[in-house]
């Protein structure tokens, strides 16, 4: 079970003949997202993150603040603690002490910094009093290449009937764009971004477009395993124990890509 498998269905049908089916929650969801905020760039975005993380410490709500690498958690810790504002970092370098962290997570006032493996799939219980000021507010710092993991960072707010409120906070320098569009694409981005009705399009199709492209990696690895268990077998071989002498063809034929684009 995942909460997250309903935006890879097609593909969960198509290569491992598994169905997808959708269970409702236990409680009706009472999680507000807000719209996308967009900075000029990394430094302005991070100085947004803090002020807004300023502003619900002080009115007593936890905040949950996702970020993409260790050492992204590492920086915003500091500019966290050169503020003054206490804070706890939940990364794969304190997964000793990750499950008191999340169990702190939901107490009045406290801000959690986290990256996309950290707290996945657990409940975060609010403290006393912290539903009538809303809830968990979870602040995203980037689009990661996958929306499945947006989604289950987005999701650690407003479980089990809760309140909570998430939001994007992104820049127009993040590494998700210039992975996504190539050099020459990247000037007008800015202008394009912030100029829009939905400041967060140009972070979200950049997105797609890497999912896409991770996606053809995928299928080509399935055609070259099969190509590979197939010249085993053909030479009378075990495909788990012994070595090909030749490696299958490095392309696919016109056939399979012509499977793929269609799908």
């Amino acid at each position: 079970m995942t909460g997250t498998a309903k935006t890879a269905a097609r593909e969960l049908k198509k290569f491992y003949k598994l169905g997808v089916l959708r269970i409702p929650t236990n409680r009706p969801v009472r999680r507000e997202q807000l719209p996308d905020r967009i900075l000029p760039d990394a430094e302005a975005k991070w100085l947004a993150v803090v002020e807004s993380v300023r502003e619900l410490h002080e009115q007593g709500r936890p905040v949950l603040i996702g970020v993409r690498s260790i050492d992204k958690s590492e920086r915003l810790s500091e500019t966290l603690t050169e503020e003054g504002i206490e804070h706890q970092v939940l990364n794969a370098r304190n997964h000793a002490i990750e499950a008191e962290i999340v169990a702190a997570a939901g107490q009045p006032g406290s801000v959690t910094v986290a990256t996309n493996m950290a707290g996945r799939g657990t409940d975060i219980n609010l403290g006393e009093g912290v539903a009538e000021t809303g809830g968990l507010f979870v602040i995203g710092t980037e689009l990661h290449d996958s929306s499945r993991i947006d989604q289950q960072l987005f999701g650690r707010a407003g479980r089990q009937g809760d309140p909570g409120t998430v939001q994007q906070i992104l820049a127009n320098d993040d590494e998700i764009l210039s992975s996504a569009f190539e050099p020459d694409q990247s000037n007008d981005i800015g202008q394009r971004s912030t100029s829009s009705d939905d400041p967060g399009a140009i972070h979200r199709k950049a997105q797609r477009i890497i999912e896409r492209r991770h996606y053809r990696q995928r299928v080509e690895l399935l055609y070259q395993e099969e190509q590979r268990k197939t010249a085993h077998l053909e030479m009378g071989q075990d495909p788990y124990l012994d070595s090909l002498v030749d490696p299958p063809p490095a392309s696919a034929p016109c056939g399979f890509q012509k499977k793929l684009v269609d799908f």
